[in-house]
């Protein structure tokens, strides 16, 4: 596979820059992972958590939102590298946010399962 032609552009930066790029792109892959493990184990591992609708639907967003950030992880990367290659700020993102308030509501549609569930 070529690279991309924004690689071929500007200056290389610091390989201590990139391989902190990388590490920061192979972070969000873990986290893309660990969703796709939990729709995996809601779906597979907790017959009764909830009726089979709503785990399915629970596992279901779990799943797109693993995919979703993967896909944004990539872009990320690709972002700050080409900011790095050309000298100009690093991009802000707004996916750190939305994972923080998407992990909290599903924080809290849990506790809410996990204690009706209990009773």
């Amino acid at each position: 596979m070529p690279e991309p032609a924004w690689r071929q552009q500007d200056e290389e930066p610091d390989y201590r820059f990139s391989l902190a790029n990388e590490r920061t792109f192979l972070a969000w892959i873990r986290t893309a992972l660990a969703l796709l493990a939990g729709a995996i184990a809601i779906d597979q591992l907790t017959p009764k958590l909830a009726p089979a609708p709503v785990r399915a639907a629970l596992a279901v967003v779990l799943a797109l939102g693993g995919a979703g950030l993967g896909a944004a992880a990539y872009r990320r990367w690709a972002r700050v590298e080409q900011a790095m290659r050309a000298g100009r700020p690093l991009p802000h993102t707004r996916v750190l946010l939305v994972l923080t308030v998407c992990v909290a509501v599903a924080a809290v549609v849990f506790c809410a399962l996990i204690v009706g569930y209990s009773r």
